[in-house]
């Protein structure tokens, strides 16, 4: 079946996954998605992986539009996302509303997973909260970064099995609430907090730009507000 190539952050990885079925729909062809730090899929465009649509931080949308590789024209908001914090379901959850707070809980847990700090954004923002905790070197050997935030929330749970003690994870809480068995507990405290918005937009010379406009109407239209809501998308 003929695809619809998307390169996303991994933030709109759930999202997608619910608007398949709807998009296949109305167009007959599948979506071959791939979604993983906002970094990545941008040297994944330029270094010329196939690519029809792009779901991307607004900064980036807008900086790929200048270049001449997204047409500003199909370019729409999908909505902001927050970082938030995850443990394990069932873990008992330590207060988490102050930046001292955090850092006692950090300080507890035998593992703390994050998107990759140098090409996600969550995972950047991380570590510039731990540096501002002045923890980012003593936590140094329970820090687990990952490629994205979905996949650091699942190697958490993987690692929940057998952990000597308390597990936490921060990353975009669309990530978390779209792995099955991590619990969704806060936000990061108010100083640290992050709200991210998301774009959709087509690419320059895409085969399939009419599906593609098709889908970041589906990402972005009053129709699917409740969804992007459910999916962690304000």
């Amino acid at each position: 079946m003929p695809s619809l190539h998307i390169l996303s952050g991994g933030a709109a990885n759930g999202l997608v996954d619910k608007l398949q079925a709807l998009f296949q729909q109305r167009t007959g062809l599948a979506i071959a998605g791939t979604f993983s730090a906002v970094g990545r899929m941008k040297e994944a465009l330029l270094a010329g992986q196939p690519c029809d649509l792009v779901i991307l931080t607004e900064a980036l949308v807008r900086d790929l539009v200048a270049s001449g590789h997204l047409d500003g024209d199909s370019a729409r908001a999908v909505g902001r996302v927050q970082t938030g914090l995850g443990v394990p379901a069932g873990q008992s959850v330590p207060p988490l509303q102050t930046a001292e707070q955090l850092a006692q809980a950090l300080q507890q847990s035998a593992g703390i997973y994050m998107a990759d700090p140098l090409k996600a954004t969550a995972g950047i923002h991380f570590m510039k909260v731990l540096r501002e905790l002045g923890l980012d070197q003593s936590l140094g050997s329970r820090l687990r970064p990952f490629a994205d935030g979905q996949t650091a929330m699942a190697a958490m749970l993987e690692d929940s099995q057998s952990a000597s003690g308390p597990l936490i994870g921060c990353t975009q809480i669309t990530e978390i609430l779209n792995t099955p068995g991590a619990q969704l507990v806060g936000l990061l405290p108010k100083q640290f907090e992050l709200a991210t918005p998301y774009w959709a937009a087509v690419t320059r010379g895409s085969s399939q730009a009419q599906a593609a406009a098709l889908m970041v109407e589906l990402l972005s239209a009053p129709a699917q507000a409740e969804l992007r809501k459910a999916c962690g998308f304000e």
